[in-house]
């Protein structure tokens, strides 16, 4: 007799090209990392797929421009309005692709997803443009922004909905159409709200969805002569690549890229806030999120205290199936993934780090059908040397390293030891030495005395290998605009 898993027809997934839904010939096999089976077939599209998407957002093109910034706010806060009425399906949709908790899609992922389209509806409206007088001339120079075509848009597979959401609301909020191409790991969320756009009143080719690999699907998209810009999330080796693809046709570019985030955190923080924070900071969603605290810098005198109490809390960060309301984390994206994440454990210990707790050291009780899932509990290491690629390279997954410091000075030249430049954090009640370290540190986003609190409104990106461009309200209008100046001598 088959087993269950075998009788289960699988999920099939198919491209949204011009307002319609078109199948694929060939597929890709995505796996539901809490049982480590296929459960989903996801196009495997190429060039073909990609130059009809991209005809299909030209001829949309001139039509979406021409309306009114009120008129597309009305579409995209129909799509918001939509995504939240669909919140738990999504949501459960988004933890079986993914393997993160239900909690954590619920609400964060998909929340969040309806908060870009509403977001960028509104923020659209309230941006102004430059003008200037020169009487002695006899002339007024003002600008305008206009938006630039087609935009190519590449996601991930850590935020899946949340992060193609905040490419996709400002692209067509500014009058672009867009090409997007979510993570072949994680597309089924995508696919769920292509089901929505024409409830919505998202008018054909506006956006297309082209499922598929960085190499066929991503390579298409971004080496196309028509679209004329290109915003990543993803790692700094696509975005190189895709900076050598884009070259040719001098392409607007927004790549937001990898992190290697420092935690600072001196002798005076409030330890029971920190230390809370730097847990969620260090493990949220497995890891896997290009913010997460990976290096944790302690001052020397309260080095001790800190481990015992951030090991101890480590510990309670549970780990297990997704949808358990009680677990904190649940499955990595893939098992190549999780076999990654390991090998840097495995490093650490080669190197003569010691592991404290997760891997290898705790044991993870699983039900029965889960125990093929790519789990791995929260690591916590120590006796790292800085040069070592645990603390040098991306890990992004449930693993975190803690070292003493003894200096401000060593401090931020801990922190800055890196070649990435996307987040960090210090932890200090002096508001002058909060505000020096801020000032010091190479990253594009510094919080002090919490993680990740974000107004969409300011920019977010990074400096250094962690990418080029930022996104945020303004920023955003900006990238998704051309600015033009015009002279009117009267």
């Amino acid at each position: 007799m088959p087993n269950a898993s075998e009788q289960r027809p699988y999920l099939v997934l198919e491209n949204y090209i011009g307002g319609k839904f078109i199948p694929s010939l060939n597929h890709i096999d995505s796996y539901d990392p809490s049982i480590g089976e296929v459960y989903c077939k996801v196009p495997d599209s190429g060039k073909e797929e990609v130059e009809a998407a991209v005809a299909a957002a030209k001829e949309a093109f001139p039509d979406w421009s021409a309306r009114s910034p009120e008129q597309r706010a009305q579409v995209l806060n129909k799509l918001a309005d939509l995504l939240e009425a669909h919140l738990e399906e999504l949501a459960q949709a988004e933890s079986r692709d993914q393997g993160k908790t239900v909690t954590f899609a619920r609400t964060v992922d998909i929340p969040r997803s309806a908060y870009n389209f509403r977001f960028f509806a509104s923020s659209l409206l309230h941006h102004t443009t430059d003008c200037s007088q020169m009487d002695h001339m006899g002339c007024l120079n003002y600008t305008i922004r206009c938006p630039v075509g087609v935009a190519g848009l590449i996601s991930p597979w850590n935020l899946p909905l949340y992060l193609l959401t905040w490419k996709i609301a400002p692209a067509i909020a500014t009058g672009n159409t867009v090409v997007a191409k979510p993570s072949e790991m994680t597309s089924v969320t995508a696919w769920m709200m292509c089901k929505l756009m024409q409830q919505a009143g998202v008018p054909p080719g506006v956006v297309n969805i082209v499922f598929g690999t960085g190499p066929r699907a991503g390579d298409a998209l971004v080496g196309h002569p028509d679209v004329p810009l290109v915003s990543f999330t993803g790692s700094t080796a696509t975005a190189q690549r895709i900076t050598e693809r884009s070259a040719p046709y001098c392409k607007k570019l927004s790549l937001e890229l990898g992190g290697k985030n420092p935690a600072i955190i001196f002798a005076d923080a409030n330890l029971d806030q920190c230390i809370e924070t730097t847990v969620r900071s260090s493990f949220s969603n497995q890891g896997e999120i290009c913010l997460c605290t990976s290096r944790i810098y302690v001052e020397r005198s309260i080095y001790s205290e800190f481990l015992e109490r951030f090991v101890a809390a480590a510990k309670k960060w549970k780990t297990g199936v997704p949808s358990d309301p009680s677990n904190n984390n649940g499955a990595l994206i893939s098992k190549e993934h999780l076999e990654k994440v390991r090998s840097f454990v495995a490093l650490a210990k080669s190197e003569g780090g010691v592991v404290h707790c997760g891997e290898g050291v705790d044991q993870l009780e699983l039900p029965e059908r889960n125990t093929k899932g790519y789990f791995m509990p929260a690591t916590v290491i120590s006796g790292i040397s800085d040069s070592s690629s645990v603390m040098q390279e991306e890990i992004f997954g449930p693993v975190t390293c803690v070292s003493p410091f003894d200096t401000e000075d060593e401090a931020i030249s801990k922190g800055n030891g890196v070649r990435y430049g996307l987040g960090a954090t210090v932890w200090s009640r002096d508001v002058g030495k909060v505000h020096r370290v801020a000032r010091r540190i190479q990253a594009g986003m510094v919080w002090t005395n919490c993680w990740l609190v974000r107004d969409l409104n300011l920019p977010f990106g990074g400096m250094k290998n962690s990418g080029v461009g930022r996104e945020g309200g303004k920023d955003s209008y900006h990238f998704f605009t051309e600015v033009k100046t015009i002279t009117i001598k009267h």
